[in-house]
């Protein structure tokens, strides 16, 4: 009987000791599987370095855009961009004047890395806050469009215009050129956006005081002259413009030309003059900013929206004459390049000169002077 116990009870001890033995060893297996599992589906690690790793590779890239451009041109060449890629976009879109104000604010730090579109000089008002970066794409563009200082990419020539509805405005009547903007008859017909708001609005008011005298009292009168023709009626963004007047709620719009095209290559009963006086031809500019936390990728995208591809999309679905050397722009009835009268647009007083322009132009419009 006792040696029948003994034999039980050493066959209890032996499994006991087999369960604790097993125990352990599934404890240090699932500890050891953290630290060296190849497949890295663990949620510790016992090795720092294999911890970076893991997360690299998993970490999704992207970029963060800040633009004023169109949905309709921003979103083909964005989901582009990402397909061939694969680096995320996070898009954020506001007014020029609005997205240069937010660039400032986070210089300590900056939520943003690319600043795509704008026109150039407003790139050159804020260079101090932009990380200069020559495209690999340079050598396609057309150096008389390149940033001297390596700080913005130019993408298209944009020449301001005079948009009409030929509903509204006679044939025979239609205003020649800027100073004709200024006749009583057009007072409360004309649509323009704030300079302020609309980087577009501002190469616009700087290409017309360049036609009526640039810093001059002269021009400053001028100008009085036209904004008391606006009649109040100041719009708060440059779509408003050439929807305006395509919709007859303005007779005449001042716009870039590529907006006015679209509507008249899609038929609707819209006109374009291209002002005696002459008119600047200045470029849209895209950049990187200063501190970018994901610089890498900022740069490809700069280097994307450089390229071939993209410059003959704008140049046949947005109708932007691009600064590619290899890119046509050909439309039936349109001005070509180089036939266009272009005035001295100084971009470099344009942009020392924003704040100041932009404040007495206010100060006009409330009527202080």
């Amino acid at each position: 009987m006792k040696r029948s116990v003994m034999v039980l009870l050493s066959v209890w001890l032996m499994i006991a000791m087999l369960v604790t033995a097993c125990g352990g060893a599934s404890s240090n297996t699932g500890g050891s599987s953290s630290g060296s599992n190849s497949s890295g589906t663990s949620g510790t690690s016992t090795s720092s370095g294999n911890t970076q790793n893991n997360n690299s590779s998993n970490v999704k890239r992207k970029v963060v855009v800040y633009s004023p451009n169109n949905p309709e041109l921003n979103n083909p060449v964005i989901k582009e961009f990402q397909d061939r890629t694969g680096i995320e976009v996070e898009l954020i879109t506001a007014g020029t004047g609005e997205l240069i104000n937010r660039i400032k604010a986070e210089a300590n730090n900056p939520l943003g890395d690319v600043l795509y579109g704008g026109g150039q000089e407003s790139h050159d008002a804020i260079a101090e806050y932009l990380e200069p970066y020559v495209t690999s794409e340079a050598e396609h563009l057309m150096s008389d469009y390149l940033d001297p200082n390596g700080i913005w990419t130019p993408q298209s020539i944009l020449p301001m215009i005079i948009m009409y509805n030929k509903d509204l405005v006679p044939e025979g009547q239609e205003p020649k050129g800027w100073y004709d903007l200024l006749d009583p008859k057009w007072k409360g017909q004309i649509a323009y956006a704030d300079p302020a708001k609309s980087a577009s609005s501002y190469t616009q008011l700087v290409t017309m005081m360049t036609a009526f005298g640039l810093g001059t009292e002269e021009g400053w009168n001028t100008i009085k002259k036209f904004v008391d023709n606006l009649d109040g009626k100041i719009l708060s963004g440059s779509a408003l413009v050439y929807q305006g007047v395509a919709d007859k709620e303005f007779a005449l719009g001042v716009t870039s030309e590529d907006a006015a095209l679209r509507y008249v290559v899609n038929g609707a009963n819209v006109g374009i003059i291209y002002p005696v006086e002459g008119t600047s031809a200045r470029t849209d500019g895209n950049s990187i900013i200063k501190g970018a936390k994901n610089l890498k990728e900022a740069q490809e995208f700069i280097d994307f929206i450089s390229s071939k591809d993209v410059h003959d999309i704008m140049s046949k679905e947005f109708l932007r004459r691009s600064v590619r050397k290899d890119t046509s722009f050909e439309i039936e009835g349109i001005v070509k390049t180089e036939d266009m009268a272009v005035l001295p647009y100084d971009s470099q007083w344009a942009s020392d000169n924003k704040d100041a322009v932009i404040e007495r132009f206010n100060r006009i419009v409330i009527g202080a002077e």
